[in-house]
């Protein structure tokens, strides 16, 4: 079988034009949220997509539950948890969001781990992406110098292998930012996911160099759970992202959390505009 190689640098303005997610950013700032695919179950990730595709997100993240879920803090280890004993597999989840692909409007994007993608089949994985309309893949683990693992069978499939930058990113900002496929997803915080009182990084300093680099947009995320906290974020970058905090509310309603989190992202995203 024959893999299209990484796409080099003169093709990537071409490769951005195609791009469905980076789309999502020109109509202002763009808000993202999270939730972890089959916490309770899928009916109800279903019912939540379309929900908070309702109350103004601009691209949804769904997380694919696993075992081991080593960027995830407390609160979206026990939802991934509560998904794998319900039942949710890589392949029903797959299934359920196929279900919906009709009634979905904005971009879906998954947030897994090398392993699960791996397992699956990297080329099978990415045709099912397709079928069930993901537009990128975010993989916490899979860093810059190892993003060829990925990278052909998303440009086969033209899907958006989103890159994550961190605090400690430093001198590698750069060469990840001009790689950069959907967003630039820039992590706020040092450590794991969940919501923090207080994000005391330099934000401006590390979306400045990524914008040096790059017209691919920005969107920050990892800490954030408040409208005051969206609000003082969205001025460094054109997107937030928001997941934990929307994950608390899915644990604490169960099945009934749907108008609950509908809520939740309609005053997050009337706090960004």
């Amino acid at each position: 079988m024959e893999i299209k190689t990484w796409l080099p640098l003169q093709d990537i303005e071409e490769y951005r034009f195609m791009s469905k997610v980076s789309e999502a950013f020109k109509n202002g700032k763009a808000f993202i949220a999270f939730i972890t695919g089959g916490d309770p179950d899928l009916e109800t990730t279903k019912k939540l997509i379309l929900e908070m595709q309702d109350k103004g997100a601009d691209i949804i993240e769904v997380g694919i539950p696993f075992s081991d879920p080593i960027a995830e803090g407390s609160v979206i280890q026990e939802a991934d948890l509560r998904a794998l004993k319900g039942g949710c597999t890589t392949d029903k989840l797959f299934d359920a969001i196929k279900g919906i692909k009709d009634e979905v409007h904005i971009p879906l994007v998954f947030m897994t781990y090398i392993n699960v993608i791996f397992r699956y089949g990297t080329e099978k994985f990415m045709k099912r992406c397709v079928e069930c309309g993901i537009l990128g893949v975010i993989v916490p683990d899979c860093p810059y110098e190892e993003r060829e693992e990925l990278a052909p069978y998303c440009d086969k499939e033209n899907i958006d292998l989103i890159p994550l930058i961190a605090p400690t990113s430093k001198e590698r900002i750069a060469k990840i930012a001009k790689s950069a496929r959907g967003f630039v997803y820039v992590v706020s915080s040092l450590g794991v996911t969940g919501v923090r009182s207080n994000i005391t990084t330099d934000i401006g300093a590390m979306t400045k160099i990524v914008k040096e680099n790059t017209d691919v947009p920005c969107a920050i995320g990892l800490g954030i759970g408040t409208p005051k906290q969206a609000k003082e974020m969205s001025v460094y970058a054109e997107g937030v992202i928001v997941g934990s905090a929307i994950v608390k509310i899915v644990a604490k309603y169960g099945k009934d959390s749907v108008s609950y989190v509908g809520e939740y992202v309609k005053e997050m995203k009337d706090a960004i505009i």
